[in-house]
């Protein structure tokens, strides 16, 4: 099943955030059999050029992982650009009111339903499938709306109602801190705001999802009523692995020469 069908029926779905750029690392991600992994280009030093490389990379994996593309802004020139690499989707961040989740939609989508360019790129096998690229893209082109300011929160039930938005994201970092509780995921204003943009989502029968880098975070936000969570980091992982690995040779030494 496409995660473009699993979020339109609401079945659960677990994916991998990735910022280091060498594609060997979104290579091995997709090996594990994660649902989709997460390409940030927002807050990353990535380029068109190497998520290319990265989608090419969770491609080749055996396995059935598509590649969502973390936009730098919801601009439609980015948009066409991305999904012509062949990415299965775009989240696009600071969504604020339910216009700008329309441009988002639209666009995915090639006229005259939006305004996607049309060209022949990775995603058409440079054209030589273009004529069924463009009457079928829309079908598996996933598209996610993050909602991580006050006025996004204020704006959620219109966005989430949006013909063609797949799901929600609350970015939990730039929401809280919007919120004036950055980082303190027990205070009561961002769990109240959290529980409004999964309780209206669900009322719109709207998929939303979040980033859970700890594993008790995982479980937590699971429990909270998220139907696809981004279960950690790339980056993350490697300064937890490295960290215990450094920790059990200084506990090592310390035992011996005790």
């Amino acid at each position: 099943m496409s995660l473009a069908t699993k979020l339109r029926e609401r079945d659960p779905a677990v994916g991998s955030w990735l910022s280091l750029r060498d594609p060997a690392v979104a290579e091995l991600t997709a090996e594990l059999g994660f649902d989709f992994v997460v390409l940030d280009i927002e807050h990353t030093p990535n380029t068109m050029e190497t998520v290319i490389e990265q989608v090419r990379a969770v491609d080749a994996a055996d396995s059935e992982t598509d590649a969502i593309v973390r936009l730098p802004w919801n601009d439609p020139v980015v948009v066409k650009r991305v999904l012509d690499t062949g990415a299965s989707g775009v989240m696009a961040p600071m969504i604020e009111s339910a216009a700008e989740a329309e441009t988002l939609v639209e666009s995915t989508r090639y006229p005259p339903e939006g305004v996607r360019g049309v060209a022949g790129g990775r995603a058409s096998r440079y054209g030589l499938e273009m004529e069924e690229y463009y009457r079928t893209a829309a079908d598996g082109i996933v598209t996610i709306a993050q909602i991580e300011t006050e006025a996004g929160l204020e704006n959620v039930e219109e966005i989430a109602a949006v013909d063609g938005l797949d799901a929600l994201f609350v970015g939990p970092a730039d929401l809280s801190a919007n919120l004036g509780c950055y980082g303190e995921w027990d205070d009561e204003v961002f769990l109240a705001a959290v529980d409004e943009i999964v309780d209206t989502a669900h009322e719109a029968d709207t998929a939303v999802s979040t980033l859970a880098v700890r594993n008790a975070d995982i479980e937590r936000w699971v429990h909270r009523g998220f139907d696809f969570v981004m279960a950690g980091t790339d980056t993350t992982h490697v300064l937890a692995g490295s960290q215990r690995a450094k920790s059990t040779f200084e506990d090592a030494i310390e035992e011996r020469e005790s």
